[in-house]
């Protein structure tokens, strides 16, 4: 076992306290209670630790949809010190095939070997066996590759290492200890106040830290129950659809204490509540991240009895920084940070975080651990308010000075706009110009003259310098696929702006 493991520590423990308690479920009533979860966790570490023994700097990636063989297999590789790779599914080909290319690979777990085969052929990666293996009741596929010569080693004590799509260019490796990550969970637990009566039911992809961390080791920390019945019965279509009634459904069948969401499934969440009069009875708190939430959101759904509480955080600080508390919160803030985090802010208002920080990114030239005195920039701007909650007003890089001088952070104007029922998505521009244009995208059937009326209700909530004057309305919806969209559902601003351009520049007179 990887010293020190408060996680596989925690798992034992309840293995030998109250082994029949369930630990991992796949919706359909059947999984591991936490006695064959201890078990089956060294079993499967067995194998692994027989293809890639510990001295080696390759890696096991997880190409799977969220079951309880994701979780074991992730586990397993805690405890035989094998650093994962989580591939998410969101990811384009030729991001996949990026992260398979330079994380150092050795071994790639997949349910899904129909989609891997072609990718390792396009890559020129040759499978030196292939294999099938049970884990958690499920078949996979285990495909052993031979390492290319120009992989990154692995640098020594990393555990795992997430890939972030990010805005622009190839996907970056962000390298995490299982300190750092543990630390992290232990964190979220304490402030959430986990308890081991309740059952997550994971809505994310698990190759999101997010989900990853606040998913599974934070709820088996505490003991409780993490159920996996994967995307599609949680109601996710591909990289970023929804299906709202199935959500609802879901989080009712399979009932949910506690769910991690993001802003976009909030709000289809919303209306699916609001549309059947149904409510998840068992919801305790849902965890919204990933994206900044309108307080008009956060009011809706206090209005419908969700118990919603957002958070902050980035992969490089472990997946959470700062998060509402049921006995901490405040709406229009990302709540305060957890207890192992330090905060700084620079002269411009930067946020600057220490504690559990990663280790650096995969092939950067030093790969040293970022000391836990050492603050890292995390290009956020905010502030913490006189009780501590913190405020995130935008990002560095984003915000942009009107020809009128006013600072304007697009994120905050575009959170005011996708509120709003015929707005799904919304990108604003506005850098040195007089006024602002924004580039939208309906919701289901929105017409021109409903989306007018949208736009039109957001500008009453903002001041003059923020409200778009004009707007365009998108081709097509910003995805993954037509990278204009990253896995996070973050805007490409610049890959819109290339598309859009033009159309903009109309509008400005250029």
């Amino acid at each position: 076992m990887r010293k020190g493991s408060r996680v596989l520590a925690a798992i034992e423990q309840h293995a030998a306290n109250t082994p029949e308690k369930m630990a991992l479920e796949d919706g359909a009533d059947t999984g591991l209670n936490y006695a064959r979860l201890a078990v089956e966790i060294k079993r499967v570490a067995g194998i692994f630790s027989g293809f890639l023994p510990a001295t080696s700097s390759s890696s096991i990636g997880i190409f799977m949809d969220n079951t309880p063989a994701w979780a074991v297999a992730d586990l397993a590789m805690l405890q035989a010190e094998i650093p994962c790779v989580p591939v998410p599914l969101f990811f384009s080909s030729a991001q996949v095939a990026h992260l398979i290319s330079s994380a150092g690979i050795g071994l790639l777990l997949t349910d899904q070997p129909e989609r891997v085969k072609p990718l390792l052929a396009g890559i020129d990666a040759e499978a030196v066996s292939e294999a099938e293996i049970s884990i958690a009741g499920r078949t996979v596929c285990l495909f052993h590759l031979q390492k290319k010569a120009d992989n990154k080693d692995i640098p020594a004590g990393i555990a795992k290492i997430t890939f972030t799509s990010g805005t622009t260019g190839d996907p970056k490796g962000v390298c995490l200890t299982q300190t750092a990550m543990e630390t992290v969970a232990e964190s979220l637990r304490e402030a959430c106040g986990a308890e081991a009566t309740e059952r997550h039911v994971c809505a994310l992809p698990l190759a999101t830290l997010l989900e990853n961390i606040g998913g599974i080791y934070a709820p088996l920390l505490a003991g409780g129950t993490c159920v996996l019945p994967g995307l599609a019965a949680v109601g996710m279509r591909g990289a970023s659809g929804l299906d709202p009634k199935r959500f609802l459904e879901a989080l009712i069948d399979f009932r949910a204490s506690t769910c991690i969401l993001i802003p976009q499934m909030l709000l289809a969440l919303c209306a699916a509540v609001q549309q059947s009069g149904a409510r998840p009875e068992n919801l305790r708190y849902l965890a919204v991240g990933g994206a900044p939430v309108s307080l008009t959101q956060l009011e809706q759904a206090e209005a419908l009895g969700l118990p919603v509480f957002e958070g902050y955080g980035l992969s490089e600080a472990g997946s959470v920084v700062a998060v509402n508390a049921p006995n901490a919160v405040r709406a229009g803030t990302v709540g305060k940070p957890l207890a192992h985090v330090q905060l700084d802010f620079g002269e411009d208002g930067e946020i600057l975080v220490a504690g559990a920080l990663f280790s650096g990114y995969l092939g950067q030239h030093q790969q040293q651990a970022v000391a836990e005195s050492e603050f890292y920039p995390t290009g956020d701007i905010g502030h913490l308010d006189a009780d501590g909650f913190l405020h995130i007003t935008g990002r560095k890089k984003h915000i942009f000075i009107t020809a009128f001088g006013r600072n304007v952070s697009p994120e905050w104007v575009e959170r005011e706009l996708t509120i709003q029922p015929g707005i799904a998505q919304a990108v604003v521009f506005g850098e040195a110009r007089p006024f602002n244009v924004a580039v939208l995208c309906g919701r289901d059937s929105a017409d021109e003259l409903i989306m007018e009326q949208c736009v039109a209700a957001a500008n009453r909530d903002l001041p003059d310098y923020a409200r778009v004057t004009k707007w365009i309305k998108a081709d097509a919806p910003f995805s993954v696929q037509n990278g204009l969209f990253t896995g996070t559902n973050r805007p490409r601003r610049d890959a819109i702006m290339k598309v859009y351009g033009d159309r903009i520049r109309t509008i400005y007179g250029d």
